[in-house]
């Protein structure tokens, strides 16, 4: 009997990491890594079964801060790294931890804010090699990106990633890993021009392939990691891509499917392509201009640091409550 096209999909070469808040869907699916955010988080807390989870929070911040939002600021981070301890004592690899999106546009809060979750790590006996830090692909994330990475040996993670030159500005950073996102960019052009897409003509699917591609042929070691599928085409169509962070019920669908999955993208026909080398490393005013002359990267980036941001400010005010 052929083998499921979850574990086709991992001969092709490509690390499964799973999508998710909830530490209980995972084993199944046996990933190497997992990614959370502050959605996904939420989410979980919502979930009777994470009670517990949240009371490590609340405990741990009790006799610290000096009124209610204080307290419920030292329990988020505590309750985003008890989710991750808890990841981590089921996949072998690392779990990426996002800081706050709102941070977005302030270098050196991004970089105080992943130092100290860091930190609570290490308080809890896991060691900063498992951990992404994950910061949004704003020119100031990828800075602060770009430092923690050189100066404090803190492998990150940059997400909300939808255009080349944010890619770019990534591989020039020597961040460890950058995760462009695939359905989102998929529905951006959906509503933009009414038309129906393949897994092959997918705008999302080729935005990663032109990206894989680039970083090969340039021998660039940040690993590309598809992110934000809407359909297991989109997860096919990239099949050979170093990683792709995948969902449960897109994962469900890849293990009860035995469709064939070959390999689609490959490093060394990379080297082959015709593509022109850019650089935005110091030139943050050409790196503004190439992203703003994309009107989607430019929109899904501001929307995706407004929902990140307002689902963290969401469980802030929860938590402000059990101190209140």
């Amino acid at each position: 009997m052929s083998s499921n096209s979850l574990e086709q999909l991992k001969a092709t070469g490509t690390v499964i990491v799973t999508d998710t808040g909830e530490f209980e869907q995972i084993a199944k699916y046996k990933p190497q890594d997992a990614t959370t955010n502050p959605s996904l988080i939420l989410a979980a807390t919502k979930n009777p079964d994470y009670a517990d989870v949240i009371d490590v929070a609340v405990k741990y911040a009790e006799d610290k801060g000096s009124n209610p939002k204080e307290k419920a600021e030292i329990a988020l981070d505590r309750l985003l790294i008890e989710f991750g301890k808890r990841i981590l004592d089921i996949v072998p690899g690392r779990v990426s931890t996002e800081v706050d999106a709102r941070l977005s546009f302030d270098k050196e809060a991004t970089i105080k804010k992943a130092l100290s979750l860091i930190d609570l790590y290490k308080s809890q006996g896991i060691d900063k090699d498992r951990i992404l830090i994950k910061i949004a692909s704003t020119w100031e994330g990828i800075q602060a990106a770009r430092e923690l990475e050189k100066e404090h040996g803190v492998h990150c993670n940059l997400t909300l990633l939808f255009s080349f030159p944010q890619a770019v500005a990534c591989a020039e950073a020597q961040v460890t890993l950058i995760s462009p996102f695939v359905g989102r960019i998929l529905d951006w052009y959906k509503a933009a021009t009414g038309e129906t897409y393949t897994a092959e003509t997918d705008p999302g699917v080729k935005s990663v392939k032109e990206i894989y591609n680039y970083y090969k042929k340039y021998g660039y070691k940040t690993i590309v990691m598809g992110a934000s599928f809407r359909n297991t085409g989109e997860i096919k169509a990239l099949a050979g891509c170093d990683f792709l962070t995948i969902a449960p019920k897109l994962l469900e669908e890849l293990y009860n499917s035995n469709d064939k999955v070959p390999k689609v993208l490959d490093a060394a026909d990379a080297k082959n392509e015709s593509i022109e080398k850019v650089s935005y490393i110091n030139d943050e005013s050409a790196f503004r201009l190439a992203l703003n002359e994309d009107a989607m990267a430019t929109e899904k980036l501001s929307q995706g640091i407004r929902s990140f941001g307002k689902d963290a400010a969401t469980l802030l005010e929860q938590l402000e409550k059990k101190f209140s």
